[in-house]
């Protein structure tokens, strides 16, 4: 039986290395830029194409592969894709729906540990020999109250450890999954409600037009005084000059944050890992400018919440699952 034939684009090492024993079956080719038209030349007769999202696969490229039958981008985002084409032509696209749900959550959590114990502090001191317990001292999360904003795939997972934490839990999601919910012992509740009843606040919506600075200077006098503010979803949710007033005037007694409101426009983690990204953005710079980095209230991480091994793995095992569920004729995480 003829193997059916894949191209890999904006591929590195490591991932051939793991995608080859895993899709022997295939005839693969591998090529680490993103599509031109000389590399296009030379895999004429793909079933199946596979890249991440800076190869714009466009109808030019989707008239000149005559035989393409599937395309499993490496991403969750498919605005690099003509879906319109794609469907004209009879081509099935496959995305990576998720990856990092418990990974973000964990990185949250470590945020937040951080800032109730104060991690940070503790080994600065200790690297200069100092043991004593000065200005040390932290907070249990058992008891307090955790917000999460936003109940999506990572939202849940934070709920489910803070429950392991023995936290109060309230929530706010323009969608309400009551069931879950109930499983789980926590409400609904508007955000005035949530941001003034809660110790913690922790992050968890997508940005777009209504996220866009959802903490602002107006809702930051909802806030009860002494509060924790964490942020690993995107940075232009909050405001930055109602971040600095809240630490001012001790609304925000600490914030954790994974992102800034400056940071290059990111449409996927993924990208903070690649060579393309590391050319047209200086994150380092970013931080760098910023003057959130220097107060000693707040901890910043460099967007680094997705970035585990398991994370990127299951990036290659969907993509995986993807390919093997359309050759085997029941196919999967299908868009458009």
């Amino acid at each position: 039986m003829k193997k059916l034939k894949i191209a890999f684009f904006e591929i590195e090492p490591r991932e051939i290395n793991y995608l080859k024993p895993k899709l022997n079956s295939f005839d693969l080719t591998f090529f680490e830029e993103k599509i031109t038209r000389e590399r296009l030349k030379e895999i004429p007769d793909i079933d199946i194409l596979s890249s991440f999202i800076y190869s714009v696969i466009d109808k030019k490229i989707l008239n000149f592969l005559k035989f393409l039958k599937f395309i499993a981008t490496r991403s969750t985002g498919f605005d690099h894709l003509d879906l319109k084409t794609c469907k004209d032509k009879n081509i099935f696209v496959s995305n990576v729906p998720s990856y990092g749900e418990n990974t973000v959550a964990e990185h949250t959590f470590a945020l937040i540990l951080a800032l109730s114990r104060n991690i940070y502090p503790s080994l600065e001191k200790t690297k200069k020999s100092d043991f004593s317990l000065e200005n040390l001292r932290g907070f249990d999360l058992r008891g307090k109250t955790l917000a999460v904003v936003g109940v999506g795939n990572i939202g849940r997972h934070m709920i489910r450890i803070a429950k392991g934490f023995e936290m109060n839990i309230l929530a706010f999601d323009v969608r309400k999954d009551q069931k879950f919910a109930q499983e789980f012992g926590f409400k609904y509740v508007p955000l005035s409600y949530l941001f003034r009843n809660s110790d913690i606040i922790t992050l968890h919506v997508p940005y777009n037009k209504s996220t866009h600075h959802m903490i602002n200077l107006k809702t930051l006098k909802l806030f009860k005084k002494g509060c924790y503010l964490i942020n690993t979803a995107r940075g232009g949710v909050c405001d930055t000059t109602a971040l600095l007033e809240g630490l001012k005037q001790g609304i925000f007694a600490g914030l954790g944050l994974d992102v800034l409101e400056k940071e290059c426009f990111i449409k996927e983690e993924r990208e903070l890992l690649t060579s393309v990204f590391k050319k047209t953005c200086d994150l380092k710079a970013v931080l760098e400018n910023h003057i959130l980095i220097n107060h000693p209230d707040v901890i910043i991480t460099p967007h680094n919440a997705f970035n585990s091994k398991e994370a990127l793995q299951r990036i290659l095992d969907t993509t995986i699952e993807n390919i093997k569920a359309f050759s085997g004729g029941r196919p999967i995480n299908l868009v458009g």
